[in-house]
């Protein structure tokens, strides 16, 4: 059996060996030369229905993230006004937050004391950014929300930028803002 076995291997040495580099040589295992790849989306016949991959369930729901239930239309934003506020506590701590949140992705158009006088407004790079205290402008935290969330007019939506809790801490702020500008 030694022999049979040592016998084979040499075979094998040798025609490994093979020195002739004008043909190729040959592959025990193509698998490892030659990957089977498939397309993120493409049937693949080893699932159910052959199935695409990578494409999630119905009805499902990804994790960390909570769906807005109002569409992007005129209705869902009148519906907006009356949704209820997500933070119960708006204390310091939060406000802080909301400050900050604010800080980085609103004042350079709104302002620091939302009076629609930010460093753009003021360069003259962007015209129209009305202050939270103007009359016509009768905002509630819901609404604010609504335009985070899919933006209006020239102010784009925020909805990749800000987590859930983080544009209710911007809404949420906003109203600070509006109380302070109308005392």
């Amino acid at each position: 059996m030694k022999k049979i076995l040592g016998l084979l291997f040499s075979a094998m040495l040798l025609v490994s060996c093979h020195t002739d580099k004008t043909q190729r040589n040959y592959e025990y295992f193509p698998d490892m030369y030659y990957a089977v790849g498939y397309e993120t989306y493409q049937a693949v016949p080893f699932l159910p229905n052959g199935t695409a991959a990578g494409i999630p369930a119905e009805h499902t729901i990804a994790r960390g993230h909570i769906p807005y239930e109002l569409d992007n239309t005129v209705d869902g934003k009148i519906a907006s006004r009356t949704q209820p506020n997500r933070i119960v506590d708006f204390d310091d701590k939060a406000a802080a937050s909301g400050k900050a949140l604010y800080g980085v992705y609103c004042a350079t158009c709104h302002g620091t004391k939302g009076d629609g006088q930010g460093t753009l407004v003021q360069r003259e790079k962007i015209l129209g950014v009305p202050s939270y205290a103007d009359a016509a402008r009768d905002i509630t935290v819901g609404s604010t929300y609504h335009v985070i969330y899919y933006g209006i007019n020239a102010m784009g939506s925020y909805a990749s930028q800000l987590n859930e809790n983080e544009r209710w801490l911007v809404a949420n702020y906003v109203m600070q803002l509006k109380q302070e500008l109308t005392k």
